[in-house]
């Protein structure tokens, strides 16, 4: 970083944020020299996010996907049914009689399997949201600063057109003047010859 652009970012942090340049956050250093470099900060931060999951954190968003999907419950539903209309036609040749003891197993099998998936896809949520959130709050600040700017520009916008409208009128006013002073001494100098 030059030394223009340090003074320009602790002058910045000064301003917009209150603070000096030693006590910003790596966040808000960031999102200062963004908005003084005029450079975007938007992402698409789900985007970015799912380019770094893994193999097996993209099986366990799917598991999770279809496990809370109604296409899973209406099968799940079907083969449930099938299963205990199958065992109980089939009475006493039936590979799971009632009280259907196996398939006991399979669904507790399957949710021991199926919940911690479903965590884990959670969990990544969670993180999506925070990365999103901590984004958010980064798009926010540099919104803030940027409209500080902003005001700045107006107001000092504002400052020099008064300043151009009072030396315009400084100078009617001593236009004027002067048309007044030479007028009184025309109408002194034509009394003073009669």
């Amino acid at each position: 970083m030059t030394d223009t652009s340090t003074e320009k970012l602790i002058h910045a942090a000064e301003r917009f944020l209150g603070k000096g340049e030693q006590t910003l956050t790596k966040r808000e250093r960031q999102v200062l020299e963004q908005a003084l470099g005029k450079r975007a900060l938007s992402q698409d931060t789900s985007a970015v996010f799912d380019e770094k999951s893994t193999f097996g954190q993209r099986l366990a968003d799917g598991v999770a996907s279809f496990g809370g999907s109604w296409t899973f419950l209406i099968i799940f539903g079907v083969v449930l049914l099938s299963w205990v209309l199958g065992n109980l036609l089939l009475r006493g040749e039936a590979p799971d009689p009632y009280p259907f003891i196996f398939l006991n197993l399979l669904l507790s099998m399957l949710a021991a399997v199926q919940a911690p998936v479903i965590m884990m896809s959670q969990n990544r949520q969670a993180a999506k949201d925070r990365l999103v959130t901590s984004h958010d709050y980064e798009c926010n600040l540099k919104a803030e600063i940027e409209i500080m700017a902003l005001h700045d520009k107006v107001d000092q916008m504002r400052n020099d057109d008064l300043r151009s409208l009072l030396a315009k009128q400084q100078e009617q006013i001593d236009l004027l003047t002067r048309l007044v002073e030479s007028r009184v001494a025309v109408a002194a100098g034509q009394s003073e010859s009669k």
